[in-house]
């Protein structure tokens, strides 16, 4: 069997393509996804894992400290940050620059992720000068908690995450993903563990998945090949 364990925005393309690798190849895979943070500490303490799929920054830190064999990284998939409402409320233009932060200064509430995304939008906000006015609004969902699920709940009335998070999500409405002008892509890659004993059919496995043939799979999960 081959552990893996990845950040909750890889979950459902991981799944998938893990299923049609072990169909083929008959190596069970399992697959934990939580937290980014919380991922990469566990590996960090040298829990029992194969590989893990992470933000490419993430598994660069991971590297550097020796936790995930050099020279393994494979990159898997592009994921762009969406834009949610609750279902039935009106859509919101975010169509151009301009029309996206209209809609994010009329909003009365604000959801962000602790992971990539949510680091790269509060860069945008600080870059545009609104960081500050929009502090009373921020809600950050807490660690693995889908932004989404605030959306749903009412609890946020403009939700932001990777898009592959939103769009398997009931209660809310996508609108779509951030204006070319000020889209945030995440590269999602995935790095053998240096506590696995399995190398080589990591390293199969992880090039089966970033392999075009998984193309669809990916597009399907509101993703694109890196």
């Amino acid at each position: 069997m081959i552990n893996i364990i990845s950040s909750m925005a890889t979950r459902e393309v991981l799944a998938e393509l893990a299923a049609q690798w072990q169909s083929a190849s008959g190596t069970q895979v399992n697959i934990e996804s939580v937290a980014g943070v919380e991922a990469a500490k566990r590996v960090q303490a040298g829990e029992a894992f194969d590989g893990v799929v992470l933000a490419s920054d993430a598994i660069e830190k991971l590297a550097a400290s020796a936790c995930v064999l050099a020279g393994s990284r494979v990159d898997l998939v592009r994921s762009s940050v969406a834009v949610a409402v609750k279902a039935g409320t009106r859509l919101p233009d975010i169509s151009t620059e301009a029309a996206l932060r209209s809609a994010i200064e009329a909003a009365p509430t604000i959801g962000y992720s602790t992971g990539p995304s949510g680091v790269a939008l509060v860069k945008l906000f600080e870059h545009w000068g609104l960081w500050a006015a929009l502090q009373p609004r921020i809600v950050q969902a807490p660690p693995g908690v889908p932004v989404g699920t605030l959306v749903a709940r009412g609890e946020v009335a403009l939700g932001f995450q990777q898009l592959s998070e939103l769009m398997h999500l009931d209660g809310i409405t996508v609108v779509g993903t951030l204006p070319e002008a000020v889209g945030i892509t995440t590269i999602f890659s995935a790095a053998t563990c240096a506590a696995s004993n399995q190398h080589d059919t990591v390293a199969t496995l992880f090039a089966f998945m970033a392999a075009a043939e998984s193309d669809p799979v990916k597009q399907k999960n509101g993703m694109q090949s890196a």
